[in-house]
């Protein structure tokens, strides 16, 4: 059995910057974008949702 993985598009971690900013919770937020709440968990810890929404680009670090 082969575990196949796909990464985040730049709107799924937009979504998720944005809905973690409303105070939705982990498993909220996989709900709403359709991914687990494992993945939801790993995009936060790797800051890599931490993206300027208005712009389209990520802020630099």
């Amino acid at each position: 059995m082969t575990i196949t993985y796909k990464q985040l598009a730049y709107e799924q971690r937009c979504q998720i910057s944005a809905l973690k900013k409303s105070v939705c919770s982990q498993r909220e937020i996989a709900e709403i974008i359709g991914t687990s709440q494992f993945t939801v968990s790993r995009e936060l810890a790797r800051n890599t949702a931490n993206v300027d929404i208005g712009t389209g680009k990520h802020k630099a670090k």
